[in-house]
């Protein structure tokens, strides 16, 4: 049926200029390749690949257990996970490939991982999600009755913070923008803000401006009503990491040099400088 749908469109179009005939030579051309199994000249090189297998929940639950062992001393927790999940992660991935199958233990330390952080990672591998979640085309968290609405103390934005930065070094990027934008769900105060500066910058890199690039905009923006909140604590925060000081400067800086340009290119009737006026008593003078 193909063909003869073809063959009226070629029989029914009028005759036109040599390319246009070309044109219908062509597609008749290439429809006859495809009936005989030949690949079309933008076909792509070799065989197309086939599509992975589905793994099933099944299977990952069907994997080896694995005992994870977070902190140290009487603070260690035992926590265990399976192995089918826990490798979707390039760091437990190379850690389990270190196992031999002779019925030793199957064993990963974790002495200096916050246990809480641990719990949400593993939360993320069976669900896909930890709570709380983000209410769907709002910019709001699941309420926990277990903490306040607004965060004073900058529990709730480092209970995020920690987590993005162990699905740095898990190696899970949809877990690390998942508890990114969780942290922007947060309400807190200043000093609960500062709290969460003065982690950000002690425990993620320079070059991550994902997570440091908001803050510093937040206290170049909201400084100059929030320091007197907690003044101590911010002339701390910037006197203890002078490359927070020195982002939120620059941020600063930079608008100003941005308002001052759209003055230049914008000027407002009362921008426009005005001969001094003299008094008459001095121009009697």
């Amino acid at each position: 049926m193909a063909d003869s749908f073809s063959d009226d469109i070629i029989d029914d179009a009028p005759a036109g200029p040599g390319a246009d005939v070309k044109m219908a030579e062509g597609a008749d051309d290439n429809a006859a390749a495809a009936a005989n199994g030949a690949e079309l000249p933008f076909a792509e090189d070799g065989p197309e690949e086939a599509a992975a297998p589905r793994i099933t929940f099944l299977q990952y639950l069907a994997s080896p257990i694995v005992t994870l062992l977070i902190g140290t001393g009487e603070n260690e927790t035992i926590l265990t996970a399976h192995q089918g999940l826990l490798v979707q992660s390039p760091y437990f991935a190379e850690a389990c490939a270190e196992f031999i199958d002779d019925g030793s233990p199957r064993q990963v330390e974790l002495p200096n991982e916050d246990i809480d952080a641990v719990g949400c990672f593993l939360e993320f591998l069976y669900t896909g999600d930890y709570f709380p979640r983000k209410i769907p085309g709002q910019r709001s968290l699941e309420k926990d009755t277990s903490v306040p609405e607004v965060d004073a103390s900058g529990v709730q934005l480092l209970k995020h913070a920690k987590v993005y930065t162990l699905a740095d070094k898990f190696g899970l990027r949809h877990l690390k923008n998942l508890a990114s934008s969780k942290i922007h769900c947060v309400n807190s105060t200043a000093k609960g803000e500062i709290a969460y500066a003065r982690y950000v910058y002690e425990y993620t890199p320079k070059d991550d401006t994902t997570i440091r690039a908001p803050v510093a905009n937040f206290w170049a923006t909201r400084s100059h009503t929030l320091r007197s909140e907690a003044e101590d604590e911010f002339r701390s925060l910037c006197l203890e990491f002078p490359q927070f000081g020195y982002d939120v400067l620059t941020r600063v800086l930079d608008e100003k040099l941005k308002r001052e340009r759209n003055e230049k290119m914008h000027p407002g009737p009362s921008s426009a400088r005005k001969r001094p006026r003299h008094s008459s008593t001095a121009a009697a003078a």
